[in-house]
C-alpha cells in the first residue's frame, strides 16, 4: 500500500465523521420554529372525552400532524459506513505487510487498531441505524425539536471521530487528548433531554470523567518525564512504538506510579472501579443510541489505552505488576456489579451494571496477559459491543412503548412487541453467554487462561466465575419478567427501519461465536501487538 493510500485510510476514519458532523451542526445553528398546528386539531389530539365529557387521556399529537424530515436521520449512516471500510482495508493489509504509519507516525494502525476500528464501525452502525426510528417516536412524543435533533446529530458524530482518533493515534498525548474529547462531546448527550434528571447525570458523568482523565493525564506526564530522562527525543517521548522499544530504559518507580495513575485514570471511562459511579447514571438518562455507543465502544476504547500502556508496564516493569493491579481492579468491579445487579429495578441501570461486569472480564484478561487470554479479551470486546447496542437500541424502543423504564412495571413484551423485545431478550441471552453468540467462546478462553495460567490467578478465575453466575441469575430473572406474561398495552411492534439494526448486530454476534473466518489471523494478530 502506497503512503498516500495509508495516510487517506488513517486519516477517513476520524475526517469524515467530524465532517458529517460539520454538517449537521451548520443548520442546527439556525433557530427553526415549528410547524404551526391548527388549534382546532391541537384540541382533538390532545384530549380524548367520554360521552359524559371526562378526560381519559392526554396526548402528543398525531405523528401526522408533525413536520417529517426523517430522511435526513439516515445520512449518519455514512459515518460507519467509512470506518467499516477502512477498518476492513487496513485490517487486510497489516496481517500481510505490517505496521502502516502516516504523518511522521503521529497516525498508526497495527493489528489492534484494525480490530478496534472494526468494532466502532459496527456498533456505529447498529447505533445509527437505529437512530431514526428513536428520533421519530421522540418527534411523535412532543420531546425534541428539529434543532434539537440536529444537535443530536452532530454530537454523535463528533463521537465518533473523537473514538477513531484515540486508536488511531501513535502518541499517548494525543491518546489522552481524544479520549478527553469523548467526554466533552457525550456529556452534551448524556443531558441530551435537559430534564432535571439527565441535566444531575450529565453533570455527574463530566466531573467523576474529568477527575480520571485528570489521573490519566498526570500518569501521561511521568511517563514523558521518565522517556526524557532515559534519553528519548522530546519529539518521540510519548510515542507508543518508541517507549515499547526503550521501556527498559525507564525509571522503574516514575513508571510505577505513573501506569497506577493511567489505569486508575482511563478505567474511570472503562466503568471500573473506583471511579464508576458515573455510568449507570450516564447510560440511563442518555438516548438509546447513545447509551449503545458509550457501552458498546467508549468502554472498550478507553481500555485499549490500558492495554497500550500495559506494553510499555511489562517491558519495564515486568508482568507481575500489572497483572496484580488489573486483577485486583477486575475483581472489586465485579463484586460491585454482581451486587448492584441483584438489586436492580431499572432496565436501563440494569444493562449498564452488565457493562461493568464484561469490563472487569476484559480487565481480567488483561491481567492474565497469555495469548489465549488476550484474544479472548479482544473476541469479548467485539461481542460485548454488538450485544450492548442491541440490548441499548431494544430498550429505547421498550421506553418509548411503555412509558417507564422500571422492571416491575413491565410485562409481556413479548406479546406486545415482538421484535423489540426479541431483540432485547436474545441480546441478554447473548449478554449471559449462551452460545452461539461470541461471548460464550470469549468468557470460556478467558476461564482457561486463568485456570492454566497460576500465580494465584486460578482462585481469582473461581470466584469470577461464581460472581458471573450470580450476574447471570440477576439478568435471566429480570428479564424474563419483562418479557413474559400477559401484556399490559395495546400491541405496537417497531418496523422494518427499526428491526434491520438490531437483527444486523444479533446476526454478527452469533457468526463471531460460530467462526471468525477471515478475522482469525487479525484476532491473533492483534493480541500480539498488545504482549500476546
Amino acid at each position: 500500500m502506497s503512503p498516500v493510500a495509508s495516510a487517506l485510510l488513517l486519516t477517513a476514519p476520524a475526517a469524515v465523521p467530524l465532517a458529517v458532523a460539520g454538517t449537521y451542526a451548520l443548520p442546527g445553528l439556525r433557530p427553526r420554529r415549528a410547524a404551526a398546528v391548527p388549534a382546532a386539531e391541537l384540541t382533538e389530539a390532545r384530549q380524548r372525552t367520554t360521552a359524559q365529557g371526562a378526560t381519559l387521556v392526554t396526548e402528543a399529537p398525531e405523528p401526522a400532524q408533525l413536520p417529517r424530515r426523517h430522511g435526513r436521520d439516515w445520512v449518519g449512516l455514512l459515518s460507519p459506513a467509512v470506518i467499516l471500510a477502512c477498518g476492513s482495508l487496513l485490517a487486510a493489509d497489516v496481517v500481510e505487510d505490517g505496521v502502516r504509519q502516516a504523518y511522521s507516525g503521529l497516525l498508526r494502525a497495527d493489528a489492534l487498531t484494525a480490530w478496534m476500528l472494526l468494532v466502532v464501525g459496527a456498533v456505529a452502525l447498529i447505533a445509527c441505524g437505529s437512530a431514526p426510528a428513536y428520533l421519530a417516536g421522540e418527534r411523535t412524543a412532543g420531546r425534541v425539536s428539529e434543532q434539537t435533533v440536529w444537535r443530536y446529530h452532530a454530537l454523535v458524530h463528533a463521537f465518533l471521530a473523537a473514538m477513531c482518533l484515540a486508536v488511531t493515534t501513535a502518541n499517548l498525548g494525543v491518546l489522552w487528548v481524544a479520549i478527553e474529547a469523548t467526554t466533552i462531546v457525550t456529556a452534551f448527550l448524556v443531558g441530551h433531554r435537559r430534564t432535571r434528571n439527565s441535566v444531575e447525570a450529565a453533570w455527574k458523568y463530566v466531573v467523576i470523567c474529568s477527575a480520571g482523565i485528570a489521573l490519566a493525564f498526570l500518569g501521561t506526564v511521568l511517563i514523558y518525564y521518565a522517556a526524557r530522562q532515559a534519553g528519548i527525543a522530546e519529539a518521540r517521548a510519548l510515542d507508543w512504538p518508541t517507549l515499547v522499544a526503550r521501556a527498559d530504559r525507564l525509571d522503574p518507580a516514575v513508571t510505577r506510579l505513573g501506569i497506577t495513575l493511567i489505569v486508575l485514570g482511563f478505567g474511570a471511562k472503562a466503568g471500573l472501579v473506583p471511579l464508576h459511579a458515573w455510568l449507570p447514571d450516564a447510560h440511563s438518562q442518555a438516548p438509546a443510541p447513545v447509551s449503545a455507543l458509550m457501552s458498546g465502544v467508549l468502554l472498550s476504547v478507553a481500555f485499549a489505552a490500558i492495554l497500550r500502556y500495559r506494553v510499555i508496564a511489562d517491558a519495564a516493569l515486568g508482568p507481575d505488576f500489572t497483572r496484580v493491579l488489573l486483577a485486583g481492579i477486575a475483581l472489586l468491579t465485579l463484586v460491585l456489579a454482581a451486587g448492584l445487579l441483584l438489586a436492580q429495578r431499572d432496565f436501563k441501570r440494569m444493562l449498564a451494571y452488565s457493562s461493568m461486569e464484561h469490563m472487569s472480564l476484559i480487565a481480567l484478561a488483561a491481567a492474565i496477559g497469555s495469548p489465549l487470554a488476550l484474544s479472548a479479551a479482544l473476541l469479548h470486546i467485539a461481542g460485548h459491543g454488538l450485544a450492548k447496542s442491541v440490548a441499548f437500541c431494544a430498550s429505547g424502543r421498550i421506553l418509548q412503548l411503555t412509558g417507564t423504564a422500571r422492571i416491575g412495571r413491565v410485562r409481556g413484551l413479548l406479546a406486545r412487541a415482538p421484535t423489540a423485545a426479541g431483540a432485547f431478550g436474545l441480546a441478554v441471552a447473548a449478554l449471559m453467554a449462551f452460545p452461539p453468540f461470541s461471548l460464550f467462546a470469549s468468557e470460556l478462553g478467558i476461564a482457561r487462561a486463568g485456570f492454566a495460567a497460576g500465580q494465584g490467578l486460578g482462585w481469582v478465575t473461581a470466584v469470577t466465575l461464581l460472581l458471573v453466575l450470580v450476574a447471570f441469575a440477576a439478568l435471566a430473572s429480570r428479564t424474563a419478567r419483562m418479557l413474559l406474561g400477559p401484556p399490559t398495552g395495546t400491541p405496537a411492534d417497531a418496523g422494518p427501519s427499526a428491526a434491520w439494526p438490531l437483527l444486523l448486530g444479533l446476526a454478527a454476534c452469533a457468526a463471531l461465536g460460530v467462526a471468525l473466518g477471515p478475522l482469525t489471523d487479525l484476532l491473533y494478530a492483534a493480541a500480539q501487538a498488545i504482549g500476546g
